[in-house]
């Protein structure tokens, strides 16, 4: 079912005298075909959301019935799902727009014109705004869900790839080009600080720790590196090849990269020092990543890929594209493990 690749699931490690919770490959949800980038969760309507390039497809978490293409798309990048509302924004990479729509019915609200190139968007509960990175024009277009209104564009500079907020004021960008995290000021608009990523090629997922306010940036060479909103370098650690995403389990304080080359998911934990605490093997092409901040579950889109011809790219065999689930096994009293 899972192709060759073989599950394991991660040991149980003890960090600081904290457990950290086993993961598994719980389930897959089929959906229809097509190539896919980013996800994310509305954990009140309990929907999933998977950028296609075609449009976006809805997954009812609770039922696993998917709707496909519920808006359609032009090379779409993000389905970003706007926390305490049903709307989802996605981000239209051929026709330099997004899409505001619902996603219970994929009523459209707005198409919104953004910079040139939209990838992935980014939540900052701070200024209630979605930020929208633009590789081709490598700047930010602004936009206020609720006037559905872009109302800025700030310029940043270079590929900008996937952000993460602080929830004070800062939000933390990726910038694929120059190896480096760009902080933002959301509320002024600008950008106050570049952090070098010595040792990454390519980095893409990013999370953020509110607890121990450090900076984790999946890179596409094979090494997650932890840093400091102030520039600092705190680490580098040992993660699989070709990440494409990263998420953060607030509750559990974990960091979860998945990489799509390698098949592997790798379980970071940054307390009381960075370090690599489980993996899980998923499957080859599983490199984006969402997660459910009230279960802890994470969904990998990916698809079952044929041999390669020459040097093209893999191409996913025509009915395999699925959405795995890995869930964290339930957290039991313990006095100690080792």
């Amino acid at each position: 079912m899972f192709g060759t690749v073989s599950l394991f699931f991660s040991s149980l490690a003890v960090i600081a005298g904290a457990a950290v919770p086993s993961y598994s490959v719980v389930t897959q949800l089929p959906a229809g075909d097509g190539g896919w980038d980013l996800a994310s969760v509305d954990p009140i309507g309990q929907r999933l959301y998977v950028a296609h390039a075609d449009g976006v497809t809805a997954i009812d978490l609770r039922t696993g019935v998917a709707t496909d293409r519920i808006v359609p798309g032009h090379r779409v990048h993000a389905a970003l799902a706007i926390p305490g509302t049903h709307d989802v924004i996605s981000t239209n990479g051929e026709t330099n727009d997004a899409i505001l729509f619902d996603g219970r019915t994929g009523q459209v609200r707005a198409t919104i014109p953004t910079g040139k190139n939209p990838d992935a968007a980014a939540y900052d509960p701070t200024t209630r705004t979605v930020w929208i990175f633009n590789p081709g024009s490598g700047d930010a277009t602004v936009v206020d869900p609720k006037s559905a209104k872009a109302v800025a564009t700030v310029p940043i500079g270079g590929s900008l790839e996937l952000g993460a907020a602080d929830g004070h004021g800062r939000l933390f960008v990726n910038v694929e080009d120059k190896n480096e995290v760009v902080v933002l000021d959301t509320r002024r608009r600008k950008v106050v600080r570049h952090i070098a990523l010595a040792g990454c090629d390519g980095p893409t997922g990013i999370a953020y720790d509110p607890a121990t306010k450090e900076i984790v940036s999946a890179c596409a060479n094979g090494v997650a590196i932890v840093s400091s909103p102030n520039g600092g370098r705190v680490a580098s650690l040992a993660i699989g090849k070709g990440a494409d995403g990263a998420a953060f389990d607030v509750e559990r304080h974990l960091a979860l990269i998945p990489s799509g080359r390698d098949g592997l998911l790798t379980i970071i934990r940054l307390s009381p020092a960075p370090a690599v605490v489980g993996h899980v093997a998923t499957v080859v092409s599983a490199r984006t990543i969402a997660i459910d901040p009230s279960t802890g579950r994470v969904y990998l889109p990916s698809a079952t890929l044929a041999a390669p011809v020459g040097n093209a790219r893999p191409k996913a065999i025509p009915g395999s594209f699925r959405v795995l689930v890995v869930a964290p096994a339930p957290q039991k009293s313990r006095r100690s493990a080792s």
